[in-house]
């Protein structure tokens, strides 16, 4: 097991590296001028060439890069371009927002999808056609539309909920919990559809197998059967498809943080890349990667324990 550890954090240090390179590379090769654009279209030739070089920006792109890793494994991201604000800081204040809707989306698709997948998987009839079209319209509607939906319904017609805004969970713990649900549950949809699904299949492969006729043969109940051994052989799969959606709902977060009025690190994000804000995006960037590696080693971790013939 410890040496299964060691694998996966060297291959998510490499993953790091090599995704925090790229996106440098992209970020500094993207169209624009953002000394120009800090400066405004009146500013001179000879005053862009000198932002351009206070900037760092007639540096050698790698020379660059190194330096800005350099600072970087120490915590130090820089500083905003246009802000002067430091991007640790900035970032700091916005992740928690953007986790706590994206975690809370997970754990809510890990618990109502697992919860429907066996459900379909035991009742089959009735239940398990249902899930067929669920999963289907899960996959076939974006977030954003099943946002305007609720917001719709439950912040204009029936006023249960707000519609925007974010509140900090140590001013209002209550206030907090009704501004996550409408986005929460926006995310949640498209990662529920598909965890019921695969958790479904798998529960019914699991259920085919001679081993558990041997157990109802022996007398277990069905409690015991599914909660056991069907839902602990049907679990690798779905903790597969959360890791998958977690990458996904991270991206989507984006879409949601600016429909509901969200101070996310989606938001800091795309208001940075219409700026050319570099270090505010590559500080976005990088952050964003390590939660997924972090995340997907956390997943792996816990596959190994369901799975020991993963270790090897």
């Amino acid at each position: 097991m410890f040496i299964f550890v060691l694998r996966r954090i060297g291959a998510a240090v490499v993953l790091i590296f090599v995704v925090s390179l790229v996106s440098f590379l992209l970020t500094r090769l993207s169209p624009g001028d953002p000394a120009r654009a800090i400066l405004g279209i009146s500013a001179t030739e000879e005053q862009i060439a000198a932002k351009r070089s206070e900037l760092g920006l007639d540096q050698n792109i790698l020379a660059s890069y190194f330096e800005w890793l350099r600072h970087a494994v120490t915590g130090d991201l820089g500083n905003s371009w246009f802000t002067n604000q430091s991007v640790a800081a900035s970032i700091g204040t916005r992740l928690p927002v953007t986790l706590s809707i994206t975690v809370a989306a997970v754990v809510l698709a890990g618990v109502v999808g697992i919860g429907l997948g066996l459900w379909a998987a035991a009742r089959r009839g009735p239940v398990d056609s249902a899930i067929q079209p669920f999963a289907v319209l899960g996959f076939a509607i974006p977030n954003f539309i099943v946002a305007i939906v609720l917001i719709t319904v439950f912040a204009i017609n029936l006023r249960l909920l707000p519609a925007t805004g974010w509140v900090d969970p140590s001013d209002d713990p209550g206030a907090w919990a009704r501004s996550m649900t409408l986005p929460v549950v926006a995310l949640a949809v498209a990662a529920t559809a598909a965890v019921a699904q695969q958790t479904r299949n798998a529960a019914i492969a699991t259920l085919q197998q001679d081993y558990i006729r041997t157990l109802r043969g022996r007398g277990l109940g069905n409690s015991s059967v599914y909660l056991r051994h069907v839902l602990r052989n049907s679990a690798p799969v779905a903790l597969t498809v959360l890791s998958l959606q977690f990458v996904g709902l991270l991206s989507g977060a984006v879409v949601i943080e600016y429909m509901f009025a969200l101070p996310g690190i989606g938001a800091l994000t795309a208001s940075a890349a219409a700026q050319q804000d570099q270090p505010v995006v590559q500080g976005a960037v990088i952050t964003v990667v390590i939660a997924v590696v972090l995340v997907n080693l956390l997943m792996d971790l816990a596959y190994a324990w369901l799975n020991p013939k993963v270790r090897s």
